[in-house]
């Protein structure tokens, strides 16, 4: 069984956590549940592999993601109103006209409105993140997204149709919730099956 992941930036997971002794290993699992290409869908499994505890596996693992995700989510957030605030003030006010439009039709979304948007039939990550979005709303994208297209474009994706990050940031941190206890479960059941 190999318990490294290399990815094309040149990060080995599974080398990283080996080379490093107690603390520090958990402090890595934090991180490395951060970055975009590892998260904790392999992180998790590499580190209960390599034999770090399952429990504060987890519980690293979860802390990296939710930090994540909620960075991501206040900084989009101010962003947008940022963004709203200086095309109002640019004098024909209508791309703060653009962004009301922007969150009608999020809360349409929501409230069970159809909306007819060219990206709702399209293919890839973001197609099947907003199918989601249509047919469950954002818990459901806070559950089904991260594995479907990763806790970072999920959390864009979640604030983009809903508009409050305090919301949005409880849903994902449930879904990542759910996602860190399955992930652990399922390493130790399948390294108990293994004999490892």
């Amino acid at each position: 069984m190999g318990s490294t992941v290399d990815l094309s930036a040149g990060l080995d997971v599974g080398t990283t956590l080996e080379e490093s002794t107690g603390i520090v290993r958990y402090l890595l699992v934090f991180v490395f549940a951060m970055v975009p290409a590892v998260e904790p869908f392999i992180v998790i499994p590499v580190a209960i592999g390599l034999g770090l505890d399952p429990l504060a596996t987890g519980i690293a693992a979860f802390a990296g993601s939710v930090t994540a995700v909620s960075l991501i989510v206040v900084f989009q957030h101010r962003l947008r109103q940022w963004w709203a605030r200086r095309r109002a003030h640019d004098g024909d006010g209508t791309a703060g006209l653009e962004y009301e439009a922007e969150r009608d039709a999020a809360s349409s979304v929501e409230s069970g409105e159809p909306e007819h948007n060219q990206h709702t039939e399209s293919t890839g990550r973001y197609g099947r993140a907003r199918r989601i979005w249509d047919r469950y709303g954002l818990p459901g994208l806070a559950v089904a997204g991260p594995i479907l297209a990763g806790i970072h474009l999920t959390a864009l994706l979640a604030l983009v149709v809903d508009d409050r990050p305090r919301v949005v940031v409880a849903w994902l941190t449930v879904g990542l919730g759910v996602w860190t206890v399955g992930l652990v479960a399922a390493s130790l059941l399948g390294f108990a099956l293994l004999g490892l």
